[in-house]
Parts: C-alpha cells; structure tokens; sequence
C-alpha cells in the first residue's frame, strides 16, 4: 500500500519556486521526499529553493516546463523518473491570473480566457496524466490540484480565474473517479494570500484589501503560503480514504458573506 512515509519517496511540485509552490516543495523535503521543482519563468527563484531543499538533507532537481505544453510536461516527469528513479506525489500548483475588475466585461479578451485555462485547468490535466503511468508502476500516488475559494464565490482576481478554478474543482473529482484505487486525487482552495503575486496583481490597492478582510474574516488574518502548504501536507499524509474532495482554507473567508471588489 502507499504511504507517504516510505524513504525515497519523489514530489513534483509545479510552480514550485515561489509562494505556495516553494513552501510546499520545502514542506514535502522535511517530509524526507526528493522533490522536483518546476517553474516557468522564474528560474532564479527555483534554483534557490532546490538549494534550500538540498540543504535539508535530500535531493532536489530545478526543471523549466510550461504546463500549458503537453510535451514539456511529459519530458518534466521523464527527467524526475531518470534522476530519481520514481514519481509518488504531484501538486499542480502553477497558475495564472489576470486583474480585471468584474464589471469591466469589455477588457477581457478570448486570449485572456484561452491562456487562464491552458495554465489552470488543461496544465493541470497534462501533469497529471504524465505521472500516472510512473505513480502505477511504485503502487499507486498522489495529486494534489491548487484552487481556490473563488470557484465558489465568483470572487477574484478576474471573472476567467473564477471560472478556470471551478473547472479545476471538477477535474479533481474526475481525476480521483478515473484514477482511484491507487491514485488518490484531491485538491486545495485558499481563500485570500498575503504574497508575491497578490501584492503585484493589486498595486497600491493591496494594504486596503488585505486589511479589509483581516477586519472580516472569522480567524482575523488572511493566509501565508505556509498555511496552504500545511493544508496540502494535510492531504497527503491524511486518511487514505480522501479522494475527489477540496479543502478549503481560508481563514473563513467562505462563511464570512464578507465581499472585495478587486
């Protein structure tokens, strides 16, 4: 049976460089995995926490790959077989957005919509049909899909992002139909995070949005990447009983009715 507590264990850890990605790529190091850390653009970055990583005591490999190319992706998974041999446990957490004001329908473009899918939604796809047949061959694995709580509450960054999280949401539950006994499937919705990327997309509105929601949200703070590794740790080393579900983490941003324009 699979368990994550077996040494050698293997991690590919999409978008693995920055935020969320890079505190989940440490997490999965202490944890004793090797861990593949992919990126796009943001190689310094990547370097970086495959040295962190390394530091810890286990291997790790920095590894350019677009999710959005299918090819790419395969070749990724190639590599990490190459180098360590197997693949148990895959988070697909690159990802992209687009900062548009809901109500300005006229700024977004099918290119907005064609690029937040590709990455969010068919990037995810790629990835996880690349390891299945290397997850199969050590008995089985784990993939874990990063959302977000703006699937659910049409609330966001853009319009696009929402609806491409929500396609996530169900590719979840029919990745975990499709691939369970062996492969478990399941997915992670952080509600607002206080980091590189939200920062960047919101400008010189970003203190005023973040302190609006610390004074809103029931637990009184927004989350750190670190709180969603935590959550994503959660689910891989949880009950072996978890498939086809979404842990929302949130700081209770979902039963708050509290709403941002962004």
């Amino acid at each position: 049976m699979w368990s994550d507590k077996l040494p050698n264990k293997v991690s590919i850890v999409t978008g693995g460089g920055t935020g969320v990605g890079r505190e989940t790529s440490l997490a999965l190091a202490r944890l004793g995995h090797n861990v593949v850390v992919n990126y796009s653009r943001s190689q310094t970055e990547a370097d970086e926490t495959a040295q962190a990583i390394e530091a810890l005591g286990v291997r790790a490999l920095s590894v350019q790959a677009d999710v959005a190319d299918d090819a790419a992706c395969r070749s990724m998974v190639a590599l990490a077989k190459k180098e360590f041999g197997r693949v148990d446990v895959l988070v697909n957490c690159a990802g992209t957005t687009d900062f548009i004001p809901f109500a300005d329908l006229e700024a977004v473009s099918d290119e907005h919509w064609i690029r937040l899918y590709q990455v969010n939604v068919v990037g995810a796809f790629h990835c996880a049909r690349a390891v299945r047949d290397e997850m199969l061959a050590v008995g089985g694995g784990m993939i874990v899909n990063v959302s977000s709580v703006a699937a659910q509450l049409g609330q966001g960054s853009s319009i696009p992002y929402c609806c491409t999280k929500a396609a996530l949401d169900n590719l979840t539950v029919s990745l975990a139909r499709t691939l369970a006994p062996h492969i478990r499937v399941n997915g992670i919705a952080p509600g607002f995070i206080d980091g590189r990327w939200t920062q960047n997309g919101l400008g010189e509105k970003y203190n005023a949005i973040k302190q609006a929601y610390e004074k809103s949200l029931p637990l009184g703070c927004v989350c750190q990447p670190v709180d969603i590794a935590d959550g994503i740790l959660s689910l891989i080393t949880g009950s072996r009983l978890v498939t086809g579900q979404t842990l929302t983490v949130d700081a209770g941003m979902m039963i708050s009715g509290y709403q941002v324009k962004f």
